[in-house]
């Protein structure tokens, strides 16, 4: 049974960091692919970074490019996410959801296992 935890929310201010982590069990990140998503309230889910756990490529959303990095462990089976210069805007529960035979995607609508998300909260 594959299982994604996240951690690493919190309370951060404008301009602060936060890293992400989703651990993965039951799933073989080297032969899959890990997306990060976030919602905020009355908004739609956005698909923010992704990454194959073979090659290592990543993607990211334009709002979030150049200041958010992802990253994985393959040993660890756990993926990353830096998340520098937060904006209020940020702010929204971050999921992380993995798929095999997807070799990257920010769309919500390919990701078969889901985690339960972390609370990021950016504000003074």
């Amino acid at each position: 049974q594959v299982q994604l935890v996240e951690s690493g929310g919190g309370l951060v201010q404008p301009g602060g960091s936060l890293r992400l982590s989703c651990a993965a069990s039951g799933f073989t990140l080297a032969r899959g692919t890990i997306g990060w998503f976030r919602q905020a309230p009355g908004k739609e889910r956005e698909g923010i970074s992704c990454v194959s756990g073979n090659s290592g490529s990543s993607y990211y959303a334009d709002s979030v490019k150049g200041r958010f990095t992802i990253s994985r462990d393959n040993a660890k089976n756990t993926v990353y996410l830096q998340m520098n210069s937060l904006k209020p805007e940020d702010t929204a529960v971050y999921s992380c959801a993995a798929v095999y035979g997807v070799p990257s995607a920010l769309n919500a609508r390919v990701y078969r296992y889901w985690g339960q998300g972390t609370q990021v909260t950016v504000s003074s």
